[in-house]
């Protein structure tokens, strides 16, 4: 079927550009084109609400605060590093 549209200046010139880069005429780029974009259309089924229980871990284990663990991890690393630098004099 012929028929006349009016395309956008840009996307005149991907398609411009993809027929170039395929080899293919621009003819058969659009049409291509047009029916990936109407296949693509389709409706989809709406995705599952993602639900993620809680879980407790329990309460404060010793003097270690785990709600401050890069700060725990921080100071045991300190700890480590000075028996490190004890060893070695």
């Amino acid at each position: 079927m012929r028929t006349t549209l009016t395309i956008d200046d840009s996307t005149a010139k991907k398609l411009k550009q993809l027929a170039h880069d395929t080899g293919k005429s621009y003819k058969q780029v659009v049409n291509e084109t047009l029916r990936r974009g109407l296949a693509a259309d389709r409706v989809r089924e709406p995705a599952a609400v993602y639900a993620l229980r809680s879980a407790s871990l329990g309460g404060v284990v010793g003097e270690a605060n785990l709600d401050k663990a890069l700060a725990l991890a921080d100071t045991l690393e300190d700890g480590e590093l000075l028996e490190k630098q004890k060893r070695r004099k």
